[in-house]
């Protein structure tokens, strides 16, 4: 009877101190930082002074500096190339960090359905920071992870398309094309008067296959490549080979001069500045460069920007952008608490002024710099994002990651001539039917 009564006690003793943990870990996010005791761990791509880097690293130190000194931060970089590897190393021994860049799309659905994230539309609604996050960012996210509430936020809020070299257009005598058609009359005139017509990543692959991407949306319609993923369509549908066929068409051509597939794309954005070449295709976040005086020769005005030409306003319109939200940045389920959650909340609050402070960058977060005070080029971006009425997703999105590899492998040897538009294209329905 004793030992009946004794454990009752003990029972309630540990319901008791249950509740009141409960009653101590519950914060009120209104309030003023509780200063809680933290180190979180952060895995990136990027160096620690160098994009978004510098960010992670500047709103870590800031947070420690002016609001929490109890604070403190671990920072690994890992190759974009290993990235999905070590994530999904971590993951199967449950030990993901506290906070790691990811790629989204179908990667991040893979530790979604296998509930290792932090929901982040419940983290917002809690700390009541929904109104920092930009709307438009959170619902290309969303449909990216095709799910209802959001799982990661965003490094970047940018609009894809080509930029051009205005001296290298002025010398060949072409206007901005706004239609395919046009397009190719331009890269034909700009061959002709001796400019090479276009430069592209090759060795980073991903800058050749948004090539392709571009043609097959704009006549195949933008929620093509959800298709072939879902299996609707296959990649050997005509229209996908023939979006193949047209960037190993320019290549033949030698509209992308010689040896493409060793030029990188920071090397590719060079060449444009330097005005080696006359369009190059990349996003917004392209500015970076363009905004350092040391890295652009052509000046403040020297390149201008339109969008991907339309084929059948129909299919795919005008104000329709390829948009992305860079690498995500993604939390770990396990490590999540309150002292996380209060450093996230300054991350919410601060990192759209910094990001517009130091880079002079859209991240996809509410700012209050005014437009007049901007560089150019971000006003550019900025007047590209409000024109805006719908966005569409680059060629590996929704491919899951062995199909994503042999997209983006074998895009070098149709570049070089050594495949055909329909070979690459049924290269990568062979690895998608084995899913």
């Amino acid at each position: 009877m004793k030992k009946k009564v004794l454990a009752a006690f003990m029972a309630a003793l540990t319901v008791t101190a249950m509740l009141g943990t409960q009653v101590v870990s519950a914060s009120d996010f209104s309030g003023e930082d509780p200063q809680i005791e933290k180190k979180i761990k952060i895995l990136t791509i990027w160096a620690e002074d160098n994009d978004n880097g510098i960010l992670l690293n500047k709103i870590c130190e800031d947070y420690q500096k002016n609001v929490n000194p109890n604070f403190d931060w671990e920072y690994e970089m890992v190759s974009a190339d290993n990235l999905q590897q070590k994530i999904a190393t971590l993951a199967a021994s449950n030990d993901l960090p506290d906070l790691f860049a990811y790629e989204a799309g179908a990667p991040l659905v893979t530790l979604i359905d296998s509930d290792k994230l932090v929901n982040v539309s419940e983290f917002l609604a809690e700390t009541g920071t929904e109104q920092y996050l930009n709307a438009g960012a959170g619902e290309l996210m969303k449909g990216l992870s095709g799910t209802e509430d959001l799982y990661d936020l965003p490094l970047g809020l940018n609009v894809e398309g080509f930029w051009y070299n205005k001296a290298l257009f002025e010398e060949a005598g072409c206007e901005v094309p706004a239609t395919w058609e046009e397009f190719d009359a331009v890269l034909a005139k700009l061959s002709e008067a001796g400019i090479q017509p276009l430069t592209t990543g090759g060795s980073d692959k991903w800058g050749a296959t948004r090539l392709i991407n571009a043609y097959a949306v704009r006549t195949m319609g933008n929620d093509i490549m959800t298709k072939t993923a879902n299996g609707e369509v296959p990649y050997t549908e005509e229209g996908l080979v023939a979006a193949a066929d047209k960037i190993a068409e320019w290549a033949e051509k030698g509209y992308f001069g010689e040896g493409i597939t060793t030029v990188d794309m920071n090397t590719a954005g060079s060449m444009l500045m330097s005005g080696k070449a006359a369009i190059f295709y990349n996003g917004s976040w392209f500015t970076q460069n363009l905004t350092d005086e040391s890295q652009n020769p052509a000046g403040k005005d020297g390149i201008g920007f339109f969008n991907i030409p339309v084929a059948d306003e129909s299919v795919s319109s005008a104000t329709s952008y390829s948009m992305n939200c860079g690498n995500i940045l993604a939390m770990d389920k396990a490590k999540y608490d309150d002292g996380t959650k209060w450093f996230l909340k300054y991350f919410m609050e601060n990192m759209g002024n910094l990001a517009m402070e130091e880079m002079g960058t859209v991240k996809g977060y509410t700012y209050e710099t005014a437009a007049e005070d901007m560089d150019p080029y971000t006003s550019l971006v900025l007047a590209e994002i409000d024109k805006s009425t719908e966005g569409f997703a680059w060629w590996e999105a929704k491919m899951v990651s062995e199909v994503s590899k042999i997209a983006q492998e074998n895009v070098q040897p149709l570049l070089n001539g050594e495949m055909t538009g329909e070979e690459y294209m049924q290269s990568i329905q062979d690895v998608h039917d084995m899913q």
